[in-house]
C-alpha cells in the first residue's frame, strides 16, 4: 500500500509540473503575441477608435491571462509544497528521509518566484511598449 501512495505521490507531481509549464509558456507565448499585435496596431498611423479597443481588449486579454497565470503557479506551488511534505513525512517514517534534502522545498520556491517574475514583466512589457509607441 505504502508504494502506491508513493506512486501516486509523484504521479501528482508530475502533473503539477505539467500544469504549471503550461500555465508559464501560455502566458508567456500570449504576452509576446499580444506585444507584437499591439505594437503593429499602435504604430499603424491614426485608425482612430477601433485601433484603441483593439489595444484597450488585447490589454484586458493580457491582465486576464497574467492573472490565471499567476493564480495558478501560486496554488501550484502550494500544491508541490504539500505533497513534498507528504513525502518527506512517509520518507521520515520509514527511515529514508536522509535520501532527500528538505531544502529543496525552499529551492522550489524560489523557482515558482521567478516563473511568476517573467510572466509578470513580459505581461507588464505587452502592455506598456504598444503605449510607448503609439
Amino acid at each position: 500500500m505504502l508504494q502506491r501512495v508513493h506512486e501516486h505521490l509523484i504521479e501528482e507531481l508530475r502533473t503539477n509540473t505539467r500544469t504549471d509549464t503550461v500555465f508559464v509558456i501560455t502566458a508567456i507565448v500570449l504576452n509576446l503575441l499580444t506585444l507584437a499585435i499591439n505594437s503593429a496596431v499602435a504604430g499603424g498611423g491614426d485608425g482612430g477608435h477601433t485601433r484603441t479597443i483593439v489595444m484597450f481588449t488585447f490589454v484586458i486579454l493580457t491582465i486576464v491571462i497574467n492573472f490565471v497565470a499567476e493564480v495558478g503557479l501560486i496554488r501550484g506551488r502550494q500544491t508541490r509544497t504539500k505533497i513534498l511534505t507528504g513525502l518527506i513525512k512517509m520518507y521520515r517514517d520509514n527511515g529514508v528521509d536522509s535520501y532527500y534534502d528538505a531544502s529543496l522545498l525552499g529551492d522550489y520556491k524560489t523557482r515558482y518566484n521567478l516563473f511568476m517574475l517573467a510572466v509578470l514583466c513580459t505581461g507588464l512589457v505587452a502592455i506598456i511598449i504598444p503605449f510607448i509607441i503609439r
